[in-house]
């Protein structure tokens, strides 16, 4: 298969299913075909994205438009799995809706042709060397997923609705402008038709105009920040999370934001390259997830909602990365085991918030009594998942973690390591405290909640998962992360 074919059929089979899920006449096809459709594109980016990172070379298209390297490739293989668990969980979240008459026929089709839709469009993001192409794809996910978190339409979903698409809204319109003034960086170093590959601004950093580079980084770090939850641009994050249906919320935290946070480390390179500007853009990288994981740990102690709890948990886990890319070398790497790690976990954990709110009937955590008792399969899916969050051992998150704090101990980065540990701690304790009370007590309702042997392996495979990659970690997966931090640090695969 030729280097276009790949691309096209990247963006061409959700687009397809999309149509597809339009057409459908009743709300169990659609939600097979979003099943059935998810693997098909998880299997054809899985097999793309180890192309490339077994090859060790990047997939460039004939015209430049499109590129997979190591960096985007590892990045499709994190959305291939939060993807394909989603749209497997969306069968068992919504089944009694269906059968009940709940999930019309309308809103299932809406569902699946956005849920696509927004598949379709993050790929775009990764795929893209053109920037200003990887802007496009970011809007679209905007306009596409905003609809998602109303598709059970009350007045809170609504309200969080408007205000994640008003403020990211904002937040793209500044990443618009950091654009143009990266593009105009290039005067008289490119051709206006290569001006915004990304592929030509690393090979031609040290010769744009510097000032307008920093200008522009400091408007695209605050845009694509936005989106990606970074604080204090983070305030849209707790309410959408906390409407949206757990499929949406897991496929939010799960990758979406990791795509907006993709975006800033793709113009990390160009900034390095540029004249007398080595290390500006990962400090201020650093100075954002620092603040983003101590804005998260203060109100993490005081939830009271358990999806709320778990976004800023995202907000956290986000800073954490932020973190590691601005550390550099080592840190960079952990970031991005961090990003695997994370998804996997903030997947499970929103998959059980879902659940387990269905069962009891509301997400607040002083309702949710005894849920290990009354929801065998997913509170325990739930309490597994969030232990793994919150950094305790085995868990994947917390040989990630270790790694982060070993790559700001090896660095002398003190202020970092100290403030990194503190923010930890209180989410730690916070959390744990909130946990406790769900896991333990009597349950409020009496029956307990059954579970099919698809839930019980979406519970089971990625608890063994973050199990596993906290004892062993394989080289295939040390090489992939050494890879894409490779590229944030030079722009080579």
């Amino acid at each position: 298969m030729n280097e276009m074919a790949i691309f096209w059929l990247l963006l061409l089979l959700p687009t397809a299913c999309a149509g597809l899920c339009l057409l459908l006449r009743s709300p169990q096809a659609i939600m097979r075909v979003v099943g059935a459709g998810a693997l098909c594109q998880g299997a054809v980016g899985a097999a793309a994205a180890l192309k490339v990172l077994r090859g060790g070379q990047a997939i460039l298209s004939s015209n430049g438009w499109f590129n997979l390297d190591a960096l985007s490739a590892f990045h499709l293989l994190v959305m291939m799995i939060v993807f394909s668990l989603s749209s497997l969980f969306a069968w068992g979240y919504f089944h009694e809706e269906m059968s009940e008459g709940q999930l019309r026929l309308r809103l299932a089709r809406r569902f699946g042709a956005l849920w696509f839709g927004s598949m379709a469009a993050m790929t775009l993001v990764l795929i893209s060397n053109n920037l200003g192409i990887l802007w496009v794809g970011i809007e679209a996910t905007t306009l596409l997923t905003a609809f998602l978190i109303c598709i059970h339409r009350t007045a809170a979903s609504l309200e969080a609705m408007w205000k994640y698409l008003i403020i990211c809204s904002v937040g793209v319109a500044f990443a618009f402008m950091g654009t143009l003034l990266v593009a105009a960086s290039t005067a008289g170093v490119l051709p206006s038709d290569e001006a915004l590959l990304w592929t030509r601004l690393v090979a031609s950093a040290g010769q744009l105009n510097p000032m307008m580079l920093k200008a522009g980084f400091l408007f695209l770090l605050v845009g694509y920040g936005t989106k990606a939850g970074l604080a204090p641009m983070h305030t849209w994050l707790p309410d959408a999370h906390s409407q949206a249906p757990a499929p949406v919320s897991a496929m939010f935290s799960g990758f979406l934001l990791n795509s907006s946070l993709y975006c800033i480390l793709r113009y990390l390179p160009i900034m390095e390259g540029g004249a007398g500007m080595a290390g500006w853009g990962p400090r201020l990288l650093l100075l954002f997830g620092l603040v983003s994981i101590l804005v998260a740990a203060v109100f993490i102690y005081f939830q009271r909602d358990v999806k709320r709890l778990l976004a800023y948990s995202t907000v956290e886990h986000i800073g954490i990365m932020a973190v590691g890319v601005g550390l550099g070398g080592a840190g960079a790497a952990a970031a991005m085991f961090h990003m695997l790690n994370h998804s996997i976990a903030k997947s499970l954990t929103f998959f059980g918030a879902g659940r387990v709110g269905q069962h009891y009937e509301t997400h607040e955590i002083g309702k949710i009594q005894g849920m290990l008792r009354s929801c065998p399969a997913w509170g325990a899916g739930l309490f597994a998942g969030v232990l793994a969050l919150i950094g305790a051992a085995p868990f994947a998150i917390f040989m990630s973690e270790f790694q982060v704090l070993k790559a700001a101990a090896g660095s002398h980065s003190w202020w970092t390591l100290g403030l990194f540990l503190g923010g930890a701690g209180m989410v730690f304790m916070g959390a744990l405290r909130h946990l406790i009370a769900m896991a333990w007590g009597d349950p409020s309702i009496t029956r307990v909640q059954r579970t099919g042997w698809l839930e019980g392996a979406i519970v089971v495979v990625p608890c063994l998962a973050l199990l596993a990659l906290g004892i062993w970690m394989p080289q295939g997966l040390q090489d992939a992360v050494r890879q894409a931090a490779a590229v944030i640090a030079g722009g080579k695969p």
